[in-house]
Parts: C-alpha cells; sequence; structure tokens
C-alpha cells in the first residue's frame, strides 16, 4: 500500500541515519537505553536476529540469544526508536530464509549458522 508523500516525507525525519547493514542470520549487539528511577543507563542485548520487518518508521527487528541454562530470550526492537542507542554488526550469518523461528525448537549445534564470507 502506497503511502501519502506528505506522510512519507515527515517520517523521513524521524528515520535513524547511523543503523549498518545488517541482515536476517546475522549477529548484532543492541545498545538499548534503559531508564531506572531517576537513572539512565545502557544496557546491550547481543543475539541472533531471527525477524526483520521493514516499514519506514515503524521498522522493527527481533534478536534471540540463549540464557542462562539454555533458556532462550528474543526481544523485538524499533529501529528507529529514540531508546535504542545503537546497533553494532558483530557476525555475519548465512541463512536463506526471511525467518529464522525454526532455532526456537534447536538448541546447541543445531541452532548455529555459518559465517557469510565477504
Amino acid at each position: 500500500m502506497q503511502q501519502a508523500p506528505v506522510i512519507h516525507e515527515i517520517e523521513n525525519e524521524y528515520l535513524r541515519k547511523d543503523v549498518p547493514e545488517f541482515r536476517v542470520g546475522d549477529t548484532v549487539r543492541v545498545s538499548v537505553k534503559v531508564v531506572e528511577g531517576t537513572r539512565e543507563r545502557i544496557q546491550d542485548f547481543e543475539g541472533v536476529v531471527i525477524r526483520r520487518r521493514r516499514m519506514g518508521v515503524n521498522e522493527n527487528f527481533t534478536v534471540r540469544r540463549i540464557a542462562s541454562h539454555g533458556i532462550g530470550v528474543e526481544r523485538t526492537f524499533l529501529l528507529h526508536s529514540p531508546r535504542i542507542d545503537g546497533v553494532k554488526l558483530v557476525r555475519t550469518g548465512k541463512v536463506r530464509q526471511a525467518n529464522l523461528y525454526y532455532l526456537r525448537g534447536r538448541t546447541g549445534k543445531a541452532a548455529r549458522i555459518k559465517e557469510r564470507r565477504g
């Protein structure tokens, strides 16, 4: 569905320019601003991108990592949110699917992703 040119022009003001190019299967480190009372700190969340939705200012992506005791944790981030301090590409992955939901049922070596060369 095509957006009106006026809406598209207004949304372009809020798009981030400092986002690295990353795809599904890549390992990223997302720095999130967390507010605790009156203090604000930066919390890093590192994992594999299992989904990415591209919708202009509403663009979001889901990152999955394995926490302690083998429990998987997924977080969805709005890419252009002011709460995100930065996204850093750690490792590139070679996958052939748009969404990696199959990783939810896998643990250990079965959940590995090959590295993309070049």
